[in-house]
């Protein structure tokens, strides 16, 4: 991924919605939902821009965070952090008495800093392990953080504490022109801040150990992380909320995660969905009143997982069940094609190898009853490598089906005598491990395994090894 051009697009949603002073998003709510849905995609409202603009600016800068924490196996002190960041909150509120975003900024990500600090000093001089450390610190810090607002709120602060309990449960829509601003420079300082310490980090996430041989200052670098991933959190939690910035951050990463195989495309895939559950959430609850923003772009991360998690290309599970079913369609055809060949070279039935064979004497073969036989045959005359002798009750190969007959049974017969010959194994034991391999050997493996036997002709049971005429 180059990771630059996303700062445009930051930039440009900026500009944008710089003008948004209007009514807030939720207090557009119609009763018709698909009137609603036109007014979402006219943009028609300020309101509705400026909740989008931080959606979109928040969403991108926890999938690029959230990659390297997935990478780095690091999504407890990320739920943790989440959790430690409210009595920072609590405390930049107490500095100005009022929603000041600079404040709580600051405030919040000492907090932050402070939860993460705890966590190593509890690891460095105790036996707790880091899970329980973790567990301990967010606990406590978010504890705390419920105490502090509820004294908060009984104070004559009370009245302007609704836009503080945003951090808590999440609401879009008290997103306003400074908590943008303050969002979008957090978003483009992350942003370089992935550019120009990729390689460190990417060094730091996968080998440890390495990174400190080759003199970076790892842990100069995972205090830099962890404030930036602090920034991160904070400017999240107004609209997903405390309890659910976590899943925002690792969701997107973990769905890319899935999708790919290198770091780069992971970090723009991530971007990518973490935008679009952004756009899902803001999308949902602008359909109706008093339907929460946060949750619902959970939901949409969520979304995206489950179907990566099902129709990922390669680790996909429906993806992976439809190659297994056509792995063993594949073995079913393979094999039938090899009994119909091992009949005719046992009959020597015409010298093309393509003599009708009885469908009573292949149902012996393949013990199987005429009836589900057929079913085969038919399935396999679909693929134009067998056909059925008129009148005869026979089935004859193919030009195609007699070459991939011969290749099978020649797989077969060489991986059979190469565990004979190099493997030492008994003649009498290697049947059922090529009958396994034989479906599975490349033709490249193959010519390799016929150089180093010296390009034999017959198999350790005497049978003849079809030539290489046959690809």
């Amino acid at each position: 991924m180059n990771v630059r051009s996303i700062t445009p697009v930051l930039v440009l949603l900026l500009v944008c919605s710089v003008d948004a002073q209007a009514a807030r998003i939720g207090e557009l709510t119609e009763n018709d939902p698909w009137e609603q849905a036109r007014r979402f995609f006219t943009f028609a409202d300020p309101g509705l821009r400026l909740a989008l603009a931080g959606a979109l600016l928040f969403g991108a800068a926890c999938g690029l965070l959230g990659s390297f924490i997935v990478v780095r196996k690091m999504a407890l002190i990320g739920d943790a952090i989440s959790h430690a960041v409210l009595p920072g909150v609590a405390l930049g509120f107490l500095w100005s008495m009022d929603k000041d975003p600079l404040a709580i900024l600051a405030g919040a990500t000492a907090a932050g800093l402070i939860g993460s600090l705890v966590v190593e000093l509890i690891q460095r001089t105790t036996k707790i392990k880091q899970d329980a450390a973790l567990g301990i610190v967010l606990a406590s810090f978010f504890a705390l953080g419920l105490c502090m607002m509820r004294m908060i709120q009984n104070t004559g602060a009370g009245s302007r504490i609704t836009g503080l309990k945003s951090y808590l449960f999440g609401d879009v829509a008290v997103l306003n022109r400074q908590d943008v601003v303050t969002i979008s420079v957090v978003v483009i300082v992350t942003i370089f801040l992935v550019i120009l310490l990729y390689r460190p980090l990417l060094t730091i996430g996968f080998d440890r150990e390495f990174a400190r041989s080759t003199g970076l200052p790892v842990r100069w670098l995972d205090c830099l992380f962890q404030l930036f991933l602090a920034f991160c959190i904070v400017v999240a939690l107004q609209a997903v909320g405390v309890v659910l910035v976590s899943a925002l951050l690792i969701t997107p990463a973990a769905t890319a995660y899935l999708l790919v195989h290198r770091m780069h495309h992971m970090l723009w895939l991530a971007a990518v969905f973490g935008m679009f559950s952004a756009v899902i959430g803001v999308f949902c609850s602008f359909l109706g009143s008093n339907l929460p923003t946060g949750p619902f772009m959970v939901v949409g991360a969520s979304s995206l997982f489950l179907l990566a998690y099902l129709f990922a290309p390669r680790h996909g599970r429906v993806t992976r069940w439809m190659h297994y079913r056509a792995r063993r369609r594949n073995v079913s055809n393979e094999n039938m094609l090899k009994s119909i060949y091992r009949i005719i070279e046992k009959g020597m039935a015409g010298k093309d190898g393509r003599a009708g064979v009885s469908m009573d004497l292949l149902a012996g073969e393949r013990q199987v009853s005429v009836t589900e036989l057929f079913g085969d045959l038919r399935r396999l005359r679909s693929l134009g490598v067998v056909e059925f002798v008129d009148g005869k009750g026979e089935v004859a190969l193919t030009e195609s089906g007699l070459r991939q007959a011969r290749r099978v049974v020649r797989n077969h017969r060489l991986w059979e005598l190469y565990l004979t010959n190099e493997a030492d194994y008994a003649s009498n034991h290697v049947h059922d491990d090529a009958e396994k391999i034989e479906h599975f050997l490349s033709e490249e493996k193959v010519a390799e395994i016929e150089r180093q036997l010296d390009f034999p002709d017959v198999d350790p049971h005497g049978q003849p090894i079809p030539g290489r005429d046959i690809v």
